[in-house]
């Protein structure tokens, strides 16, 4: 099988494209990234070695190059991955956001149904999306599959304009789909403009870590290599045309997680109780900031027999060790000279 992972150097699509390279020695991957300012290939440094990886430099949103690598390739499958994903990016610049997560996903379905015109049989185009899609939760609650749509913010507008073409390639054309919608990740190789990520370096550092609002906002967090397993788990058994919902069954306050992260991190660091707690600062809400996220994976844990692995305490001290046992990692991409190396390496597409 000859499996194209889209977003395969962002933080997701990195261990995904880690995952399926282990655990599959006997499928060609293929990790299609542009390598903007978030693709990051020292996630998957150890892995070029091998011979069932590929790496692909591209945009989904060069329609004529996704023609080409499908027609040299032949490709079985497509994970897709590849998305501008910020929220407070989309309120600056919202039409970066309509064209990759919006056309380059209708480029992909496209490049999808020309090449496998006939021969849709052990073909298969997985869309990975987001719970924002869903908007925002009150106190009580949990989104479902069957959730009505109610995106807020530009970002998670143009998912959920992504999702209605996957299903629509699926309904008119006959293409073989399946889609998933996760709650917010965390874990190691994630860019430092995150929550959890951005608090650990600013903590490191001594840096004010900024909270929206009062911190109220709760959301559901998903250990990384967890939602890594659960595309695995879905990619294979899912049934065709369904959507799974993804979630950490584990809601966080901002401001208590953040607490819990400074708590951590004085520990780690050998300095007293409380002294990081010292850097949170209350800053400005973000611009139609959902109150709630909260996932019901029910139906993920029912049919497939997928749960999380690790307790976000856990999972959060795993995340934490990682980033103080990779500082190199954390300099080089709060730096950008990785993205110079990768201007003089491959050239702008």
């Amino acid at each position: 099988m000859k499996i194209l992972i889209t977003g395969g150097a962002g933080f997701i699509g990195s261990h995904v494209v880690r995952l399926f390279v282990e655990k599959y020695p006997q499928y060609q991957v293929f990790n299609l990234d542009k390598l903007t300012y978030a693709g990051n290939l020292q996630n998957l440094k150890d892995l070029e070695v091998e011979e069932n990886y590929t790496f692909l430099k591209g945009d989904i949103t060069d329609s004529a190059y996704l023609e080409s690598i499908f027609s040299e390739n032949a490709f079985d499958a497509v994970i897709h991955l590849a998305a501008e994903s910020h929220v407070d990016r989309s309120i600056s610049g919202p039409m970066a956001f309509v064209r990759t997560n919006v056309m380059g996903t209708v480029n992909l379905l496209e490049a999808c149904r020309k090449h496998w015109l006939g021969q849709l049989e052990g073909k298969l185009f997985y869309h990975v999306s987001t719970d924002e899609v869903y908007g925002s939760l009150g106190d009580e609650g949990l989104f479902t599959e069957s959730t009505a749509y109610d995106p807020r913010s530009p970002y998670s507008a143009s998912k959920a304009a992504s999702d209605h073409f996957v299903r629509a390639w699926h309904h008119t054309f006959g293409l073989p789909i399946k889609l998933s919608n996760c709650s917010n990740n965390y874990g190691p190789n994630h860019f430092p403009e995150k929550l959890i990520p951005l608090a650990i370096h600013n903590i490191k550092s001594g840096k004010p870590v900024p909270v929206y609002g009062k911190g109220d906002n709760v959301r559901d967090w998903l250990y990384v290599l967890d939602h890594a397993r659960a595309i695995d788990v879905i990619f294979h058994k899912g049934k065709l045309g369904d959507t799974y919902n993804v979630g950490g069954v584990n809601e966080w306050r901002n401001i208590d997680l953040i607490e819990l992260l400074c708590d951590v991190m004085d520990e780690k660091l050998g300095r007293q109780p409380g002294e990081s707690r010292r850097l949170i600062t209350f800053v400005k809400d973000r611009a139609g900031h959902d109150a709630r996220y909260a996932i019901d994976s029910s139906k993920l844990m029912g049919e497939l027999e997928w749960a999380p692995s690790v307790t976000f305490e856990e999972g959060l001290r795993k995340t934490v060790d990682w980033y103080l046992q990779n500082e190199e990692w954390l300099e080089e991409v709060t730096s950008g000279h990785y993205r110079d190396y990768y201007a003089q390496q491959y050239g702008e597409r």
